[in-house]
């Protein structure tokens, strides 16, 4: 067999799909007497998950945080860069989260869970409870009952002091998370290899009590995420740069069509950070001082295409259950999905983790996850190319804002003289 039809045996993601299609079909086929086996294999995966979520907040956050707050040149041009960051992410979230409340994909649904929710506590509080709630009294007690806000509110702060350390205290705590972090990832890949279970399971469960009418909810809802990532990649960020730059920022997207096919093809920031940087400066007039500093932070901590498709994910799981959240308790969404997309992008399969903690900061079950992974792959390609491009329009904001002459119009050759 050549290499080109070489089967992905390697892939994860060739084994969620046919973890997908298997359960589908075992569903169809074999009716509720597959849910006894079927049952079982979901839980599996969802315990395995809960058991992975909360350490990998604890080193992913904490370790990104030490690793940014210890450069000594952030001053002024790091304000810059992470005013940026935190206006695109929001403004990201915002979008997916008026989408997701027009068209409202999950009223209605055919999908059924089979862990039963009464109430979210979210919806249960006001906004001063759910502000005051992301501070926590003891965060042992946080970390044990798995409320995930005041959980990463704590690592943030923590991280950020283990930078005012002296060394050798500053260097050996990071060091200490950056090795904590990286045997976290390696538990978390060995976790998410077991998706396909949970995805077999789950849906051939969802296939045998309610058959292929569940699925038509879950095509509406992947084109209410792919609207929201167009409409911030074609809209919001092109008037960002035009508010900024007071240039045409569809210039600048001329120069980028490399580093977003790499970044559609890889779903990784990081893989395509080389290809942006040369676009951002040899097309876009960026330094090489800006584009070195702003990019590597941004492929860490910028997800707005991922931010995106949590809020509308995480939304459109509550509609499933029958909640209606109102502004208020989809703020904890808001808040969650800014605070987690910190060191999310170097988290395997951040997508589902990045779910999993907002779910958890919700109250809702992480059943939900693994139905959504159905469209996650492709999803997945999307929204990095917009992560890319967030990545890249930031470097030309802040390099605006630090007074250098970007998007400048080339040069038209004089005509040759007679």
């Amino acid at each position: 067999m050549s290499a080109q039809m070489r089967i992905p045996y390697r892939s994860l993601t060739f084994w969620i799909f046919v973890g997908l299609f298997g359960g589908m079909l075992a569903g169809r086929v074999f009716g509720e007497a597959i849910v006894p086996i079927a049952e079982p294999l979901s839980d599996i995966f969802l315990r395995l998950l809960r058991m992975a979520v909360m350490p990998l907040i604890i080193t992913s956050l904490t370790a990104a945080v030490i690793s940014v707050g210890a450069r000594r040149d952030l001053g002024i041009l790091g304000a810059k860069t992470f005013a940026y960051y935190i206006t695109s992410s929001l403004l990201a979230i915002l979008a997916g989260q008026t989408l997701v409340n027009i068209f409202k994909p999950g009223i209605g649904s055919a999908i059924e869970f089979q862990e039963e929710v009464a109430e979210i506590p979210a919806m249960t509080q006001g906004p001063m409870d759910l502000i005051l709630g992301i501070i926590p009294e003891n965060p042992f007690q946080a970390l044990a009952e798995g409320t995930v806000l005041p959980v990463i509110f704590f690592c943030i702060l923590f991280g950020y002091f283990v930078t005012r350390l002296e060394e050798p205290h500053r260097s050996t705590l990071g060091d200490f998370f950056q090795a904590a972090f990286k045997a976290m990832m390696k538990l978390t890949y060995a976790v998410v290899w077991t998706a396909p279970l949970g995805v077999f399971g789950i849906n051939a469960r969802i296939v045998a009590t309610t058959g292929f009418e569940a699925f038509r909810s879950l095509g509406f809802y992947f084109l209410i995420v792919l609207l929201g990532l167009l409409f911030h990649a074609l809209v919001t960020l092109p008037a960002l740069v035009l508010l900024v730059t007071r240039r045409n920022p569809y210039r600048h997207f001329l120069g980028m069509p490399s580093a977003l096919i790499t970044g559609f093809s890889t779903g990784s920031t990081i893989v395509t950070l080389p290809l942006t940087m040369k676009a951002v400066t040899e097309h876009s007039g960026v330094s090489d001082k800006i584009s070195s500093f702003v990019l590597p932070i941004g492929a860490t901590v910028n997800m707005d295409g991922t931010a995106l498709y949590e809020c509308v994910a995480v939304i459109f799981i509550a509609q499933i259950y029958g909640f209606n959240l109102g502004f208020d308790q989809q703020l904890v969404i808001v808040i969650t999905a800014l605070l987690a997309s910190i060191g999310a992008a170097s988290i395997p399969m951040s997508g589902l983790v990045m779910m999993s903690i907002i779910l958890g900061a919700v109250g809702l079950p992480l059943e939900g996850v693994a139905v959504i992974l159905a469209v996650d792959r492709v999803l997945d390609m999307f929204r990095t190319m917009v992560n890319v491009l967030s990545d890249s329009c930031g470097a030309v904001i802040v390099a605006k804002l630090d007074g250098e002459d970007v998007l400048r119009p080339k040069k038209r050759p004089l005509p040759a003289q007679d």
